[in-house]
């Protein structure tokens, strides 16, 4: 695995602008990005801050520790098999297009333009999915803040109504619009900023938690205690292991967005999938040393996931505040604590958009949503503006069903993580099946181990789709009921029936836009 070698003659940017050429585009976006920004923005896309502290709830009442500090261990070796094979196809197919581009190549001529269609669909559904479960987590953290900060639950603390919720969320995505609106130089800014301050608040937490904790589980507890909340209704240990492996899977997803980036990225055969792999191996190692980290200070799981306590039930924000206030007599440090992780959700959220809307240009690039004219088009500073705030502007409609029912909108995080997943996996079992004997690889590649590499990948994302599609509480009622499958289900029949009565008949797949000089 190097860096190119067959365009050593072409200056970086010149032989970008040739490659994605041979790949039937012209440059429009402005490569203006450096394999720092790209894994920057990738690894703020990942954000195991926001993360752990979006689905650390599923993860506790799923299984508690055990789920979490080993389940992240298992996810992480086979997340890997993914992020490595999609690292080898972005090397050969470097475009922002970057999912749905490669369905559409390796899976041949005549399936080709289905699997691009399909792929594209899972994904884009699946990132507006991201921004959604992302930003309006950030909106109900902020009110766990805000209501810990004037004296909690118990004590006459503030808590929003969701109205107030909702109007919280919308004042994040139009930030999160408006900062995608600036050129990519800001933009770079804020992936760069978002990257470290991941790296510095996972090394500040990880050392302050235990460091503070007057009362701190033992080693024991931490890696094998395996707990279930029996209002659940689950008995099978093996199946409650399986449903907190949510937790990990969520906290590690996002490493598309190297690829979403690599028409703005330079040396983007090498850069984009070198973006994908070490974002994912530190995400992989620093996730895992603060999960273990913050679940040294949970000692007593009910509580914490108790509506009644005074961060009305988020377990994160009781342990942390609970943890200052039995050493100092108060609970600010673990309120600043809060406010780090959530800095972190929030570039978090600006990095979703930005992957997104990338993909959205693309997508609308080959013609393949409704109004592409419209979404397909960059502003002077060389950004897709329009398709940004139709990113923001669908992330808020889908926030729209917390309005009627809270377990509706709680399938936005198993359906960020199927739909993305799915997207993932498709064009990888293209490679290791129609593309078997006739895949080019680029710069990086993986031998002769591509192939065991990717199988392992697909099976993976198989069994992934399958665990998180079973229901989560029994007995089944409206209540606790898992939409997901509904979700996935819909996006899959949606996209075929659109295929079936009408995209089959213009969709071929990524359009070539390039002029010859001639």
């Amino acid at each position: 695995m190097s860096p190119r070698t067959g365009a050593a003659e072409l200056p970086v940017a010149d032989a970008d602008r040739a490659r994605l050429r041979q790949l039937g585009y012209k440059q429009e976006l402005k490569r203006g990005l450096s394999l720092l920004s790209n894994f920057a923005f990738t690894f703020s896309f990942i954000s195991v801050l926001a993360g752990v502290t979006t689905t650390y709830n599923t993860g506790l009442r799923y299984g508690g520790p055990a789920s979490m500090t080993l389940g992240w261990l298992v996810v992480a070796f086979f997340n890997a098999c993914v992020a490595l094979s999609m690292a080898e196809i972005c090397s050969a197919y470097p475009t922002s297009g970057g999912l749905y581009y490669w369905s559409a190549k390796l899976a041949g001529k005549e399936w080709g333009p289905l699997a691009s269609w399909v792929t594209g669909w899972f994904n884009i559904v699946g990132q507006w999915a991201c921004t959604t479960s992302v930003d309006f987590s950030l909106a109900q953290f902020v009110q766990v803040i805000v209501l810990l900060s004037t004296g909690g639950a118990n004590g006459g603390g503030y808590m929003a109504s969701k109205y107030v919720v909702l109007a919280i969320y919308c004042a994040i995505l139009i930030l999160h619009g408006l900062i995608n609106s600036l050129s990519i130089r800001w933009l770079a800014w804020f992936g760069q900023f978002g990257a470290y301050w991941n790296l510095a608040g996972v090394f500040a937490l990880t050392i302050l938690i235990p460091a503070v904790a007057k009362e701190r589980a033992s080693t024991k507890f931490v890696f094998t205690h395996c707990y279930s909340d029996d209002a659940v209704g689950i008995h099978s240990k093996v199946y409650t292991l399986a449903i907190g492996l949510l937790t990990s899977q969520y906290s590690l997803l996002g490493y598309d967005t190297s690829a979403h980036m690599s028409e703005e990225t330079k040396n983007a055969d090498w850069s984009g999938p070198m973006g994908i792999v070490v974002s994912v191996a530190l995400s992989s190692v620093f996730g895992w040393i603060y999960l273990v980290s913050l679940t040294s200070i949970v000692t007593d799981i009910p509580y914490l996931l108790d509506p009644g306590n005074d961060a009305g039930g988020n377990a994160i924000a009781q342990a942390l505040y609970t943890t200052f206030k039995t050493r100092f007599g108060s609970g600010a440090g673990g309120i600043l604590c809060l406010a780090a992780m959530a800095v972190a959700t929030f570039l978090c959220g600006t990095a979703c958009v930005t992957s997104n809307s990338r993909m959205g240009y693309a997508f609308s690039r080959d013609g393949a949503m409704p109004f592409s004219h419209v979404w397909y088009r960059v502003n002077k500073q060389e950004v897709p503006f329009n398709v940004v705030w139709l990113s923001v502007s669908v992330a808020f409609v889908m926030a729209l069903t917390s309005l009627g029912s809270q377990v509706a909108f709680q399938a936005m995080v198993s359906i960020t993580t199927l739909g993305m997943y799915i997207a993932y996996g498709l064009p990888i079992f293209f490679r290791v099946t129609a593309a078997r004997s006739s895949f080019v690889p680029g710069p990086f590649h993986l031998g002769r181990y591509g192939l065991a590499i990717g199988w392992v990948a697909v099976v993976w994302v198989a069994l992934v789709t399958v665990l998180f599609c079973l229901p989560v509480a029994y007995p089944v009622a409206a209540a606790n009921f898992n939409y997901t499958p509904l979700l996935v289900g819909g996006v899959l029949l949606l996209s075929l029936g659109a295929w079936a009565l009408h995209a089959r008949f213009w969709f071929r797949g990524p359009v070539t836009n390039v002029v010859d000089d001639a």
